[in-house]
């Protein structure tokens, strides 16, 4: 019996020494694609971004599939100046066995504090981040001034949604 518990232990301690190597890993990647993005590194902060990747921004407008992502961000890049992001907290949940993971940060930007959060996918050994959502956050006690300067805006971009 002494040695089924071993075992057993051993086994949950293996998996928790894997999980957390895979946090560790992913934090660093999660810092290098947003430390290529504020070095306007194109191939890189690509690189990071799965081939089906999907950037949501913080526009209503903004759902980005990769290759108009890419389109939109070239000319920033090109520029050396694309955004920059500085992780303020983030959280890492691996599921192992399927090889998938997500998180989400508070990040310090030129638009103060936002919050991201993401999906990542381990393909052929490599994690890259499958899905990305970027949203600016409001102090609940500002909500109310902050719904009323979006109405205008917000109510036609409804009605422009449903017209479609």
């Amino acid at each position: 019996m002494n040695k089924v518990i071993l075992i057993i232990t051993m086994l949950c301690v293996g998996q928790l020494m894997a999980q957390e190597n895979s946090r560790q890993e992913l934090d660093k990647l999660i810092d290098k694609w947003h430390k290529a993005a504020s070095e306007a590194d194109f191939e890189t902060y690509f690189g990071i971004l799965a081939d089906d990747g999907v950037f949501i921004g913080t526009d209503a407008s903004e759902n980005w599939q990769n290759d108009d992502f890419r389109a939109f961000s070239k000319p920033y890049f090109d520029k050396g100046k694309a955004w920059s992001f500085t992780t303020i907290e983030r959280n890492i949940y691996v599921n192992e066995s399927d090889n998938f993971a997500w998180f989400d940060e508070l990040l310090d930007t030129r638009m103060e504090i936002c919050r991201g959060s993401g999906v990542l996918l381990k393909e052929d050994g490599k994690w890259r981040i499958k899905h990305y959502v970027l949203s600016i956050t409001i102090p609940n006690e500002d909500v109310d001034v902050v719904s009323a300067i979006k109405k205008e805006k917000d109510s036609l971009f409804i009605l422009n949604k449903k017209l479609r």
